[in-house]
């Protein structure tokens, strides 16, 4: 409704989890970081973790676009499966025909398609999002998975994403010998304060903003009190303040503007 207005080529605010528009935050290139050393490095489990919104989907999907073409990738994002349908789902985005297997055969196909990558020097990562809703019996189905390894290596690299909910989860008794394996673990915390600004210019650039929309430093004090840094609440706040502006045809967003968004919210 109010990209023409402020010379936009799409809206810069949308919540989707659209990499393009990835802010590489302090604690996002650190976890970041963490994952390519976890990968390529072989370590079988990471952990992510951070609190909704904080942009651990769009760093899924960035960490799929930018792994080598010597890496095969399976992402999950709906993990409310049974064991059948994991493994299933697993073997299936890894492009495995697993005609009417069972259960038993998808272990059994997935180990030797591993198998068959070593020669290639082909990495396999899963990419498990959303992984709190896991329950335990399925975590332990994962961990299995993890002894499908040579007397070097591990052959599958399994990449656990969620809100701190999983680390809960993961301390479990049963889930001892889960916890033990997993070589890399980050948390991402919100943006800081002084990252806000740096935040709403990078997405207003990369919708195509060419200085039309200015937001005062007192504006973007408010946005920060509301959204204590995380990125889905910025972004729901900036685009209701865009909005407002258009509505009001003006191109400066000050503190009143955002103050009544909030209000609104």
């Amino acid at each position: 409704m109010y990209e023409s207005y402020f010379g936009l080529k799409e809206k810069p605010f949308n919540v989707t989890a659209d990499p393009a528009f990835l802010f590489f935050s302090r604690r996002h290139k650190e976890a970041f970081s963490h994952l390519i050393y976890g990968i390529k490095e072989r370590k079988g489990f990471l952990e992510i973790t951070g609190e909704i919104g904080t942009g651990k989907t769009t760093l899924c999907k960035l960490l799929l676009n930018s792994l080598d073409k010597d890496t095969k990738t399976a992402l999950i994002l709906n993990p409310d499966l049974s064991k059948f349908q994991l493994l299933k789902t697993i073997l299936q985005d890894l492009g495995i025909d697993i005609g009417r297997s069972s259960g038993g055969s998808l272990v059994s196909q997935l180990n030797k398609f591993l198998i068959g990558q070593l020669p290639r020097r082909t990495n396999v990562v899963v990419i498990i999002d959303e992984a709190q809703n896991l329950k335990p019996s399925l975590l332990e189905q994962i961990r299995l998975l993890s002894n499908l390894e040579t007397e070097k290596q591990k052959l599958l690299q399994i990449v656990l994403v969620g809100q701190p909910e999983l680390r809960d989860k993961l301390n479990l008794p049963r889930l001892m010998q889960l916890r033990q394996r997993i070589g890399v673990r980050y948390h991402i915390l919100p943006l800081d304060k002084n990252e806000i600004d740096q935040y709403i210019n990078h997405r207003m650039s990369v919708a195509g903003a060419t200085n039309s929309v200015e937001f005062t430093a007192e504006a973007v004090e408010k946005i920060y009190e509301y959204s204590q840094g995380v990125p889905r609440l910025i972004n729901m706040l900036c685009d209701k303040t865009l909005l407002a502006a258009f509505v009001r045809r003006t191109k400066c967003i000050i503190s009143g503007i955002v103050k009544e968004c909030i209000e609104e919210l």
